[in-house]
């Protein structure tokens, strides 16, 4: 992804639920306590740009295990929860993801950078299959109008999260561009 890339910028905004490992001064206000500072075990929403270094800094070089921890300890973020990933499991055309987050495998992908679960990896990975087959097919259908589907197949759009909306947009001007092809062939 580019440094401009506006969807890689949102997706590193999106918070991810942490823990501190320790006590930090001057941070309480992030607990919504400004006078105090931050104690350790207290759980705060970062954004994944700020997380991700501080997750996986060691706080010295020191050998001794306690000094080897990290700042904090990152959990999944809502949107790649338990209940969100067996939903995806027993059917991924049922699970509006950009109700989840509007850049799901994105922000999948990247905690995948930072998490290495193979079942996670597996389910992002047949989910983008299943859904990019009925995308196509929807993206197909609404080659025959010049509004992409809209009206037709609203409900279908808005649950499509960034890159399912870029492979509609893709798929919709490849049928677009392969009508229009068969019609010049025809006339000559």
């Amino acid at each position: 992804m580019s440094y401009y890339d506006i969807d890689a910028i949102l997706t590193d905004a999106e918070k991810v639920p942490c823990k501190f490992e320790l006590d930090v001064p001057e941070l309480g206000y992030l607990d919504n306590n400004p006078s105090q500072p931050l104690k350790a075990g207290t759980l705060v929403g970062l954004p994944l740009w700020l997380a991700e270094p501080l997750a996986l800094t060691s706080r010295s070089t020191s050998s001794s295990e306690e000094d080897s921890k990290s700042f904090i300890s990152i959990d999944l973020p809502p949107s790649l929860s338990n209940e969100v990933l067996s939903a995806l499991k027993a059917d991924p055309r049922a699970v509006p993801l950009r109700d989840q987050s509007h850049n799901f495998y994105g922000l999948g992908t990247r905690m995948l950078d930072v998490f290495e679960e193979r079942e996670i990896c597996a389910i992002l990975r047949r989910t983008f299959v299943t859904r990019a087959a009925d995308i196509a097919l929807h993206a197909r259908k609404a080659g025959a109008t010049e509004d992409m589907g809209i009206g037709t197949g609203e409900d279908f759009l808005r649950g499509l999260e960034e890159w399912e909306r870029i492979l509609f947009r893709k798929a919709h001007e490849g049928t677009k561009g392969s009508k229009e092809w068969l019609e010049g062939i025809k006339k000559h």
